[in-house]
């Protein structure tokens, strides 16, 4: 089994208290920023980061960067679980 194949289409994830995603403007770009961490954030992690805002599902997720992106469902599933899972192991995701 590969990373996030185990997280369940209806899961809502977001980010936990004193997670958050910021725009750095000093570095250009994304921050992932949590309790003496900071986490950079390449752009199509910051797109899916924005959409995990607890009320969309991640199948919900997944549709729209389908659609925002126009890119393969099987690849971007299997990219947007992968970063969630890693994420979720260091806590900087709730699932």
């Amino acid at each position: 089994m590969s990373a996030g194949e185990d997280i369940a289409a209806t899961a809502r994830p977001s980010l936990p208290r004193g997670v958050r995603l910021k725009r750095d403007q000093a570095r250009g770009g994304f921050v992932l920023l949590a309790p003496e961490r900071v986490v950079r954030a390449d752009p199509i992690a910051a797109a899916v980061l924005e959409r995990c805002d607890g009320q969309k599902t991640l199948a919900e997720i997944i549709d729209d960067l389908c659609a925002t992106y126009r890119g393969e469902r099987n690849r971007i599933e299997a990219d947007v679980r992968r970063l969630l899972a890693e994420l979720s192991a260091k806590k900087m995701v709730a699932l």
